[in-house]
């Protein structure tokens, strides 16, 4: 049964093997994954072998295995077809070059209740600004990448999130009742940008506007990332400005794309 009451289909049921493998966790055996979703364990081999017929996992040796090359040429595809990415990958570009300090800029979006980054652009090599590289999954209640997107989410999704992480909630100073998260984020929408200091990678700066779609829902957001956060008020203010309008920007390129009205 999936998480709403209803019997997952099989291809459900098959899909879900790789949702196992994770960064903390990226080898598993079909006997462990069988443990872990109930099923027997021919059940279980069964499910590891359609999916390694489908590259979607490969088999390092013996009963160890780890995700498969079709998952790689399913991100080129990504990157090449993402209209999203498309549209904002050049506002990001002239975004950074506004910036003469080390630097990056992130374009991240909701995905199951965490948020993860789909492109970033920057102007340091060597030591990574952000921690925020492509296909990475952070913290729904640190970091203003987070926050702006977290503010505007939906009541019904924001309730869900209180009852399943009210105990990070209450680490991250958001509110140790219901009441006082839902007012952390009322304060968070009258914010335009949100600004925040050391709250996911030490010694960095975010900066983050939130990103809407034609009918104002919340899609991701936009963020400029410092590597030293020592800037006075005025040029923070500066950078504000302009994580506002790039987010605003991709907006309307995006309905531009589509036909609809931003």
């Amino acid at each position: 049964m999936s998480g709403n009451g209803r019997r997952q289909t099989s291809a459900e049921k098959v899909l879900g093997v790789l949702t196992l493998f994770t960064a903390e966790r990226p080898v598993w055996s079909p006997e462990r994954a069988a443990k872990r979703l109930n099923v027997s364990l021919a059940t279980g081999y069964r499910y590891f072998n359609t999916l390694v017929a489908a590259g979607l996992l490969e088999r390092l040796q013996r009963n160890r295995y780890v995700l498969g090359p079709a998952i790689v040429e399913l991100d080129r595809q990504i990157r090449d077809a993402d209209p999203v990415l498309r549209e904002a990958r050049p506002v990001m570009e002239r975004l950074l070059a506004r910036l003469r300090e080390p630097a990056a800029v992130l374009l991240c979006r909701y995905y199951r209740e965490m948020v993860m980054c789909i492109h970033q652009e920057t102007n340091k090599t060597g030591e990574p600004v952000s921690s925020y590289e492509r296909g990475a999954r952070r913290p729904m209640f640190r970091g203003s990448t987070s926050k702006v997107i977290l503010a505007h989410l939906p009541p019904r999704t924001i309730a869900n999130l209180w009852r399943d992480h009210r105990r990070e909630i209450a680490t991250t100073g958001l509110g140790t009742t219901f009441e006082e998260f839902k007012a952390s984020l009322r304060a968070l929408r009258q914010e335009k940008v949100n600004v925040s200091s050391g709250e996911v990678d030490e010694g960095r700066m975010g900066i983050s506007a939130p990103i809407f779609d034609a009918n104002r829902r919340v899609t991701g957001s936009v963020s400029i990332v410092l590597l030293s956060p020592r800037m006075n008020e005025r040029a923070i203010a500066r950078l504000c400005t302009h994580v506002y309008s790039a987010a605003r920007e991709i907006e309307r390129l995006r309905g531009r794309g589509t036909g609809v009205k931003a």
